[in-house]
């Protein structure tokens, strides 16, 4: 088994790309260093480093053990600051990952409302789709992860937030498309577009089957974060098939957004792995979540 003080040795010499530097900041000689990873080659069976006069880089294996190793890391930081703030205080951290969505806006309250009653818990955001999450979650890396209209499986527990976030199309102010109220899949059909790439990999059962797999010509890009596909609609390089309210459309920018007709819409969910066990701090906040969405959703009620 790998030791902990080993990886993290590895780690300083895959950041700064020198055994010198590394063993610098490490507190440690260059020799000691080197040895310490030689052993660890020998231990693994492959080889961690490509060994240059003016960098170390890392092999295919090594970039691989990277990847790894920082997982393992977080996930005995994580595990650490639980033990430590399991005492009477309510205190510690709260890993969620966040899919892009305005859904987030009201988690984000609830959180601002646990943090002056209990200042000693922090929270700790990770960005990005429901694939990279979900994987977080599996490896214990999050504890929470905030989706969009995913499929359900077995081994997640689900929380139905009160929140259905809307698509339609990102494109430029003088667009043509832009001078009707909302935008149909016909008027899409010729026009180049951007795509979510959970929409293009078929991950939204609303998406026309056109679309899926990249197979329509007029997709010429797909993109996981909607700030960066943004320019491309500013700059009338394609319309961007996106979420409402994610960019500021009412400010200076050349952008405009128009929903669909009908309407596509899709459920938000907090999601949690089965029979997980909470820290004090993640509790609290479920169950200040569960108890808002409860309190929506009867206010809904006719």
């Amino acid at each position: 088994m790998i030791e902990t003080r080993l990886l993290k040795y590895f780690l300083a010499i895959a950041r700064e790309q020198s055994i010198t530097r590394a063993a610098e900041s490490l507190f440690l000689s260059q020799p000691t260093l080197s040895r310490q990873m030689k052993e660890l080659e020998e231990e693994l069976g492959v080889q961690l480093f490509v060994r240059g006069k003016r960098q170390t880089l890392l092999t295919e294996e090594g970039v691989y053990l990277r990847a790894r190793a920082q997982e393992m890391m977080q996930l005995m930081e994580k595990t650490e600051t639980t033990l430590k703030n399991s005492g009477n205080v309510v205190a510690g951290d709260i890993y969620v990952g966040y899919g892009e969505s305005p859904a987030v806006a009201p988690l984000m309250r609830i959180y601002d409302e646990l943090h002056h009653e209990h200042p000693d818990i922090h929270l700790r955001i990770y960005s990005g789709n429901a694939e990279s999450i979900l994987e977080r979650m599996d490896k214990g890396i999050l504890d929470i992860g905030l989706l969009l209209g995913v499929d359900r499986l077995d081994k997640y527990d689900y929380l139905d937030l009160p929140y259905a976030d809307e698509f339609g199309v990102l494109m430029p102010k003088d667009h043509p498309l832009a001078a009707k109220t909302a935008v149909t899949f016909d008027d899409l059909k010729d026009v180049p577009l951007a795509l979510p790439q959970q929409a293009a990999d078929g991950q939204h059962p609303t998406i026309p089957a056109m679309w899926k797999d990249n197979d329509a010509k007029n997709v010429i890009c797909t993109y996981n974060l909607i700030y960066n596909a943004a320019f491309l609609a500013e700059q009338g390089t394609c319309l961007v098939f996106c979420l409402d309210r994610l960019i500021d459309t009412h400010g200076a920018r050349n952008l405009a957004f128009r929903p669909m007709n009908p309407p596509v819409t899709v459920p938000a969910v907090l999601v949690t792995k089965k029979y997980q066990t909470f820290s004090p701090a993640v509790r609290l906040f479920l169950e200040k979540v569960r108890a808002w969405a409860e309190k929506e959703k009867a206010g809904h009620l006719p």
